[in-house]
């Protein structure tokens, strides 16, 4: 797949998603990015923005298997992985996937199970794959994990394990739509849900070709050095007890690509690790102020590192001359 391909098949996806997520370009876009770039999704929202609506319409979208689990206090590890039940008839263990084997999974309210259910999604979320009663069991590709969960209500809640926080790739937030934005959702939904109507553009073969060319878009040796500056900041910065771990350069890399994929370039620019910065890296910190960090507490952090961290001037003035 070449980058004019690449970048019609993403804008066709944002654009049909966006038949169901109205006003939230940003957020949409976001997603496609997490999506091409192999990575795992955190939506950290109130209840009823359409964190569930953003992940059907994505699933639909690619044509993809997709399936919803409710997370709750007391959810097991083997509802969400699957369980070995005995045949009586061939005398033998029979392994029985759970709903975590789909496309697109979406984990709803993440952080209303235990630790110990939670520590389940680490092994899938990680290396595709997930392992009972000694086997490994290979998952779907494309494999995208959409998460949420609700940043104000802590009530029944188990705090994110730093370790899951940091398996996600992206987190964002979809915020209340605009007035206008919300007559438009009424007025749409007043006979059918656009939901229900809603067609494939893609093929989840398309989306392994938009994560290869994602791999294949340049980055320059200056903006390498930039983006694990900033990584590097993080882990010393006065206001974090614990700062970005390497999997977050690898993150700011991988989606700085994927950005600049669906910009239509096959090179990375300052202003793609700056944009991709912001919602790739807050999430993994921890400040010292807070036990329960949450997105306004690090929004502030990170736009203080990338005043901070200098931006690579020749790679600035090689732009600024293509620009």
């Amino acid at each position: 797949m070449d980058l004019f391909e690449a970048q019609d098949k993403t804008r066709t996806l944002r654009a049909n998603v966006e038949k169901v997520i109205k006003g939230k370009d940003r957020t949409v876009d976001l997603a496609v990015i997490a999506l091409v770039s192999g990575g795992q999704l955190l939506i950290e929202d109130v209840p009823g923005v359409g964190k569930t609506m953003l992940a059907r319409s994505l699933a639909r979208s690619i044509d993809a298997s997709f399936h919803r689990i409710q997370f709750t206090p007391d959810l097991l590890p083997s509802d969400i992985t699957g369980v070995s039940i005995y045949n009586q008839k061939t005398a033998e263990f029979e392994f029985q996937p759970g709903p975590i084997f789909a496309n697109v999974v979406l984990i709803d309210e993440i952080n209303r199970t235990t630790p110990r259910t939670q520590s389940s999604l680490l092994e899938a979320m990680e290396e595709h794959q997930v392992t009972v009663d000694g086997r490994t069991y290979s998952l779907p590709e494309p494999f995208f994990v959409m998460a949420t969960q609700n940043p104000i209500e802590f009530y029944g809640t188990y705090p994110l394990p730093e370790g899951q926080r940091d398996r996600f790739m992206v987190s964002v937030g979809l915020g209340y739509p605009s007035v206008e934005t919300e007559k438009q959702i009424a007025s749409d939904q007043m006979v059918q849900h656009p939901i229900e109507t809603l067609e494939p553009v893609l093929s989840v073969e398309d989306v392994r070709h938009l994560q290869a060319a994602v791999r294949r878009v340049h980055v320059d040796a200056d903006l390498l050095d930039y983006a694990v500056s900033i990584v590097h900041a993080s882990r010393n910065h006065r206001a974090l007890l614990l700062g970005s771990s390497p999997r977050g350069s690898l993150a700011l890399v991988r989606c700085s690509q994927a950005s600049a994929l669906v910009e239509g370039r096959d090179f990375v620019t300052p202003d793609d690790v700056k944009s991709m910065a912001r919602h790739v890296l807050p999430h993994r910190f921890v400040t010292r102020e807070r036990s329960r960090t949450t997105p306004g507490d690090t929004a502030g952090i990170i736009a203080e590192i990338l005043e901070e961290v200098p931006v690579p001037v020749r790679v600035g003035e090689l732009q600024g001359e293509e620009s």
